[in-house]
C-alpha cells in the first residue's frame, strides 16, 4: 500500500498532479504506466471499453490515437464523451478522468504518424479495425500487399486514422491503504477553477 493522499498534499491543478504520478510510475518501472482504459457509450448507452496508449497530454486535454472506423470511433461520433482509467498496480494508484472527447487537427496526426514505426504505419492501413474478417490469412497477404506497394516510398497517413483528446471535467486519483480503507482525492472542474474533494473509499 502507498502512502496516505490528502487534499492539502495534492496540487491544485490536477493535469500536474496528473504528471508527478505518471512520472512516479515511469521511475517505478510500472510496465506500460501510459496503458489506459478508454471506455465509450453508443448513443444507446451500450458501454465500450479497451486499452490504448496515452500519446501526449497538451492543449488541455489528454491524446490517443486510433482508426477512425473502429467501434470506439462510432461511439464518440454519437457520443462524444469518454472516461480514461490509468491503474498502476505496483503503486496501489489508479487514476480516472472523466471529459469531452474531439478529435485533434490533420497536423497533428500527421505529425504523430511521421514518428510511429514503419511495421505499426502498414498495419494501420492492413487492418479495417473492429470488423469481421475471414481469417488472419486475410490480413497478412494484404499486409504483404501493402509492403510491396509502399517498397521504398514514405507510407502517407490513412485518412481513416488519426487522434482525439480528451478534455476532463472530472478527475479522480485513487491511493491504495491498508484495509481497503483507501484515499479517493477528486477534481471537480467548475467554469475556470478546479474543487478538490474527499471521497469515501
Amino acid at each position: 500500500m502507498g502512502e496516505p493522499l490528502s487534499e492539502e498534499q495534492v496540487d491544485p491543478d490536477p493535469f500536474r498532479q496528473f504528471d508527478k504520478w505518471l512520472d512516479q510510475a515511469i521511475k517505478a518501472e510500472v510496465p506500460d504506466p501510459n496503458a489506459m482504459v478508454l471506455a465509450t457509450a453508443s448513443a444507446h448507452a451500450v458501454p465500450s471499453a479497451r486499452v490504448v496508449l496515452l500519446k501526449g497530454v497538451e492543449k488541455g486535454g489528454f491524446t490517443f490515437f486510433t482508426n477512425y472506423r473502429s467501434r470506439k470511433a462510432h461511439d464518440l461520433a454519437e457520443n462524444p464523451v469518454a472516461e480514461l482509467l490509468f491503474f498502476w498496480s505496483e503503486l496501489a494508484r489508479q487514476v480516472r478522468i472523466a471529459g469531452r472527447v474531439a478529435r485533434v487537427s490533420e497536423e497533428e496526426s500527421d505529425a504523430y504518424w511521421r514518428l510511429r514505426p514503419r511495421g505499426s504505419q502498414l498495419t494501420a492501413w492492413a487492418s479495417p479495425q473492429s470488423e469481421v474478417v475471414p481469417g488472419r490469412e486475410v490480413l497478412e497477404r494484404r499486409l504483404q500487399e501493402l509492403e510491396k506497394q509502399f517498397a521504398g516510398k514514405e507510407i502517407p497517413r490513412p485518412p481513416f486514422w488519426g487522434g482525439y483528446r480528451v478534455f476532463p471535467h472530472t478527475f479522480e486519483f485513487w491511493q491504495g491503504r491498508p484495509n481497503r480503507f483507501h484515499d479517493r482525492i477528486r477534481y471537480r472542474r467548475e467554469q475556470e477553477h478546479w474543487i478538490i474533494e474527499r471521497l469515501a473509499p
